[in-house]
């Protein structure tokens, strides 16, 4: 098999496109077209405190979903995982308070281990414990939120569910869809009670060693750097700086900025994707500019461990509930989390690092200056702890439409626009965080996935 495919996006879904194309089909040309003066997206490690690889978005990927672990085996690079060293994570309320065990996305699943959190008040408790004798909710609704409160009750929805899910997708659970959180989605699809189906789910799942979380010793950037050598090893080729304005028909090929492809995958935020398809299907193009992103910062600061509580010490970090916020909704409390992040200040002293996030769906503060972030988040997380920080270096990193929110209905729209696609421009494809899961395992197996249905057309094309 032979032909061109050109792929537009050099995020992980976009490399790992690419990557499998050329896995699957060797002798098909590939060319990666990113707008950005490097490859990675919102993946990406720097120099920060003296330490090589201190990350500025994600810093790791779920194990348990086995995509991102077997390209990281793939790509030889399981030898240089490591996990977190502390996972006591907490929530803040009026007070730093323990995250309950038992939970599942903040779902209860024990109802003792519940009642113990001082985190709920015990007419919260009560209320949740109502749950099991609940007639079945469904999922019609398709908002997390709606449906936690409604099967366990507001302070599950504020104080739990929404801090976590909130947290992961930078999201506001009330405006979000069940389609973007599966585990959720498939309790309320298949079980009457939410608690006893996820009791059933945790009994059930196959005994499971190893930590939950892992990333290169190098930082996450190492992932992406390595697909792209890997890449144009295989002879592919990747340009950057190249921004792509049009797609267009030419015969039964494409026109991409006047490059000539038998296939394109576009493996852009959907916002960024619509005005591409514009031409060629408009149904699609006018379908993806509805879609919502969410933009974060993320705030970075390194402290002298003197200043740090010993208390603190075996904690992980903490949310930051949506009724209790301001501009901080969550901290790291990274050199903890990760034991290679020892940093020492310029007098050879220990120091920590902190990775703060600030601004969530509903509060973009991608757009305020530099000197006001640090100091909100500063005042904020000073005040949530009881600490008077004072960073001797800081870093802060905007991420302008970093989380693409999937509204209630989510998954219906993005069938609607692949079937638009499939009928209007076939040999042009999505993927990505926009479309079937916002995680890097959920979009490499989406970049898996499209190389197969790329492969697929270029074998039907050429028969």
């Amino acid at each position: 098999m032979t032909g061109h495919v050109i792929v537009v996006g050099g995020g992980i879904t976009g490399l790992t496109a690419a990557f499998r194309i050329k896995t699957l089909s060797p002798d098909t040309a590939v060319t990666l077209l990113e707008s950005d003066d490097r490859v990675g997206g919102k993946i990406r490690s720097s120099t920060f405190a003296g330490l090589d690889g201190i990350d500025e978005g994600a810093d790791a990927f779920l194990t348990r979903v086995p995509y991102a672990m077997a390209l990281a085996a793939e790509l030889g690079l399981a030898d240089q995982l490591t996990s977190p060293a502390v996972a006591a994570a907490n929530v803040w309320w009026n007070g730093l308070h323990r995250i309950p065990e038992g939970l599942l996305l903040g779902v209860p699943t024990d109802l003792v281990k519940l009642g113990r959190t001082k985190l709920l008040t015990w007419p919260g408790k009560l209320r949740a414990a109502l749950e099991p004798i609940l007639p079945a909710t469904g999922v019609g609704a398709d908002s997390v939120g709606k449906l936690i409160r409604k099967r366990f009750g507001r302070q599950v929805h504020e104080r739990l569910v929404d801090p976590l899910v909130g947290s992961i997708y930078a999201a506001d659970t009330d405006r979000f869809s069940l389609a973007g959180v599966p585990q959720i989605f498939d309790l309320a699809s298949k079980n009457r009670s939410l608690l006893i189906g996820a009791r059933r789910m945790r009994a059930k799942a196959p005994a499971v060693s190893g930590p939950i979380f892992a990333t290169p010793t190098g930082g996450m950037q190492v992932l992406t750097d390595t697909l792209a050598e890997r890449l144009q090893a295989m002879g592919a080729s990747i340009r950057t700086g190249v921004s792509v304005e049009t797609i267009e028909r030419n015969g039964g090929r494409w026109s991409v900025d006047g490059r000539e492809a038998d296939a394109v995958v576009l493996a852009t935020p959907a916002r960024h994707t619509a005005p591409l398809l514009a031409e060629v299907s408009k149904q699609a193009a006018a379908s993806l500019a509805t879609f919502d992103h969410a933009g974060v910062v993320m705030v970075t600061i390194s402290i002298p461990a003197a200043d740090w509580p010993r208390a603190l010490h075996g904690y992980s970090g903490y949310l930051v509930p949506k009724p209790v916020q301001q501009w901080v909704t969550a901290a790291s409390f990274a050199s903890s989390k990760w034991a290679h992040w020892a940093p020492t200040g310029a007098d050879g002293s220990a120091e920590v690092i902190l990775r703060i996030s600030l601004g969530r769906d509903g509060h973009d503060l991608t757009d305020r200056s530099d000197d006001e972030l640090l100091e909100a988040a500063l005042r904020e997380v000073g005040g949530h702890l009881g600490v008077e920080l004072t960073p001797t270096r800081h870093r802060v990193t905007h991420w302008p439409m970093a989380f693409p929110q999937y509204r209630p209905g989510h998954a219906k729209r993005v069938d609607a626009v692949v079937a638009a696609l499939a009928a209007d421009t076939p040999g042009v494809f999505v993927a990505g965080a926009s479309y079937r899961g916002i995680g890097i395992p959920a979009c490499i197996q989406q970049g898996n996935a499209v190389a197969e249905a790329v492969t697929a057309h270029l074998r039907s094309v050429s028969a």
